[in-house]
């Protein structure tokens, strides 16, 4: 068997002029599924012993735990930098290895623009906390100028994406055009779900800071890093796209509740657009919209009720009720993608487009539940609820500063 795997590796056949891997698949699969299963039982065994390391620290050398808590950072953001790093790697291996390089257009009209889009969005937050050593003005305009690019590269993806799909050579909806009526719904379904998780992010992030500081922009990038990380450790995978996660999403959530809607909903936004480049199942541009940016940027209303005062004692109970509206928000946005996009899949195995697209695309509510049962351990720490709680406060814009989270305040100034 093993063998026969290495030999498929490295046997080649030669197709147009152009050499490429004999059953690669077969290789790419396995290298997959055992590189997630190693970062998955890695991660989960890293979580138990810092976990337990943690405790005994508490009980017998409490005043310790910062240094334990500042190790434990570090060891965290190495293992995340390896997944991120490997995974990659594979994935543009992959690309090479199976010869999509002969697909000029697919790459120069659909791949490369997401991934520049990608790249500078990465490097905007990265030139953002660069300027923010140096004075407020050069933060403010290295944010502007990042968002003007990231918009900019936004139409000219959606922009190219119109014009392959519309050039004769893609094949939708499992190798069927796309009829008027579906592309006028998929259009309309996108730009019903934009403006209404426009709306409640703007609805919900009322008294929090509308610009970016140093300290959200700081949050924003260890949340999204961590939550592209823990994707790629799955516990299974779809067939048209979608996975079970080890709770992917929680630091997302997180970010919401800590920052406000607002700003989670560009945070999802940009991860939404990274999981394009991981997993991408672009038929469209609607759907890309509606899978991909809009499904992860629904996940940035996570933190919609973090300001309910009723509910200031169970904080559990704020976090899970976000977590499952941001959820169902995402839910529609895959659900509608599938009705219009992904129909013929349905209609070859003789059910209805509703129907097979809610049964499909309900692994988005076994996702948010693990997710959500890792929230509510996490806000079950009283040492966690007072660290959201102060981060949570230099967020917010009616706090004065003679509270007792001023020094959070003068971080972020």
């Amino acid at each position: 068997m093993y063998y026969s795997l290495l030999s498929s590796f490295f046997d080649r056949q030669e197709i147009g002029g152009e050499k490429y891997y004999l059953y690669e698949e077969v290789w790419e699969t396995y290298a997959n599924a055992s590189l997630v299963n190693i970062f998955m039982y890695t991660a989960i065994a890293l979580a138990v012993v810092l976990l337990g390391i943690g405790i005994v620290v508490k009980l017998k050398k409490p005043e310790a735990m910062g240094s334990f808590l500042r190790t434990a950072a570090g060891i965290v953001a190495g293992f995340i930098v390896t997944v991120l790093v490997t995974m990659l790697s594979v994935s543009y291996l992959e690309i090479t290895d199976k010869g999509y390089e002969q697909y000029d257009m697919i790459l120069c009209y659909v791949m490369v623009p997401i991934i520049l889009l990608a790249c500078i969005a990465v490097a905007g937050i990265i030139a953002a906390y660069i300027c923010s050593l140096f004075s407020k003005k050069a933060f403010k305009l290295s944010l502007i100028i990042t968002g003007a690019l990231c918009a900019a590269m936004l139409i000219v993806v959606l922009v190219l994406q119109g014009v392959y799909f519309s050039s004769g050579n893609a094949e939708y909806n499992n190798g069927e055009l796309l009829t008027s009526d579906e592309n006028m719904w998929l259009y309309i379904s996108a730009a019903l779900v934009v403006v209404v998780v426009a709306a409640l992010a703007i609805v919900f992030g009322r008294g929090k800071k509308n610009e970016f500081d140093t300290k959200s922009i700081s949050y924003a990038a260890i949340c999204i890093a961590m939550s592209f990380a823990l994707s790629y450790i799955k516990f299974f995978e779809m067939p048209q796209g979608g996975s079970l996660t080890l709770a992917s999403l929680v630091p997302l959530m997180l970010y919401s509740y800590m920052f406000g809607t607002k700003k989670g909903v560009l945070a999802g936004l940009i991860y939404g657009v990274l999981q394009a480049m991981q997993d991408p199942w672009i038929l469209h541009p609607a759907q890309f919209l509606l899978d991909y940016p809009v499904a992860f940027a629904c996940i940035g209303l996570a933190g919609m009720f973090a300001d309910i005062k009723a509910l200031d004692k169970l904080p559990q109970v704020k976090f899970a009720l976000g977590a499952l509206a941001a959820a169902v928000l995402r839910f529609v946005s895959h659900v509608l993608s599938g009705v219009f996009a992904f129909n013929s899949f349905a209609q070859s195995n003789g059910i209805n487009e509703w129907v097979y697209s809610l049964g499909y695309n309900a692994f988005v509510f076994p996702d948010i539940a693990i997710a959500i049962v890792v929230g509510i351990i996490l806000f079950c720490s009283k040492s966690f609820n007072r660290q959201i709680e102060l981060v949570r406060a230099g967020a917010n814009k009616t706090k004065k500063p003679a509270q007792a989270e001023e020094p959070t305040q003068a971080e972020n100034n």
